[in-house]
């Protein structure tokens, strides 16, 4: 019921009051009565990192591009030619990108970018330990003290790598060996999270979802294997409550991509 009032207030967002009105209108009314007055009642968060040419990369990606291809004084409008990686900056990954013949971009259903949202903080864990992985204890301190993580839910890991972004050596942790450095989720860790809590997602503030040095991929692996998504890169994560928001993924439906960068927003309803 929550997410069908989330819609439609991107309804709002897209055609304005009269079309939310409309779609309110043509609802049973058990469910508009459940509906958000107006979108002001809304926390609406954005999840989504800058892009320049200067963001960090994850080494041997392509370079990020970003060039006028028309301009005011020569064409009278403007527009860039941008050319960027599809896992760089804030981006959505999809199952194909580890598995051949696994569904690609544009098989994924508008359906599945509106999903709830759990956000874990391991900032004091990955402040000891840059290569820390989540554990199940993890998760079961946190549902100790915010219930059950719903089904169908991302899980988020909130790791602080989001106040690195600026610094592309920092947010990479890349040492002398060329290994990379940052927190990321245990694959024994999604595997329960998968099996025993029915998630659909993993997130992060960091480059990937497993951690930086972890050559094996095996919480992606996992993730993609269950034919879920990873978003990587996340910002705004300070602002996100433990449960309760609803994530809106902006993932471009490229033929055969294995994701692409997005607009991640999350939605929080009005404290109650």
């Amino acid at each position: 019921m929550k997410h069908l009032g989330l819609l439609l207030v991107v309804v709002l967002v897209a055609g304005g009051a009269a079309g939310f009105v409309a779609a309110r209108t043509s609802a049973p009314s058990a469910q508009a009565a459940s509906l958000p007055q107006a979108l002001t009642d809304w926390a609406v968060i954005d999840l989504t990192q800058p892009i320049s040419m200067d963001i960090p990369l994850w080494p041997g990606d392509p370079e990020v591009e970003i060039e006028p291809w028309a301009t005011y004084a020569e064409d009278d409008y403007f527009i860039n030619r941008i050319s960027i990686g599809e896992h760089s900056a804030t981006h959505w990954g999809t199952p194909n990108t580890f598995i051949e013949g696994a569904r690609s971009a544009e098989m994924i259903p508008a359906a599945e970018l509106v999903v709830p949202a759990v956000v874990i903080d391991v900032r004091e864990q990955g402040a000891a330990d840059p290569d820390y992985r989540v554990s199940i204890e993890d998760v079961e301190a946190w549902e100790a003290e915010n219930g059950p993580i719903p089904e169908g839910s991302v899980v988020i890991i909130y790791t602080g790598w989001q106040e690195k972004w600026d610094d592309a050596q920092a947010f990479l942790g890349l040492d002398a060996d060329e290994v990379l450095h940052w927190p990321g989720f245990g694959a024994d860790t999604v595997e329960y999270l998968i099996a025993e809590r029915g998630i659909v997602g993993l997130g992060t503030d960091t480059h990937g979802a497993d951690a930086g040095n972890d050559e094996e991929f095996g919480a992606s692996f996992a993730m993609y294997d269950a034919d879920g998504m990873i978003l990587e890169c996340l910002a705004g994560l300070d602002q996100m409550p433990p449960t309760g928001a609803t994530l809106v993924v902006g993932g471009w439906p490229i033929v055969g991509g294995s994701g692409s960068p997005a607009r991640v927003l999350a939605f929080v309803p009005p404290a109650e």
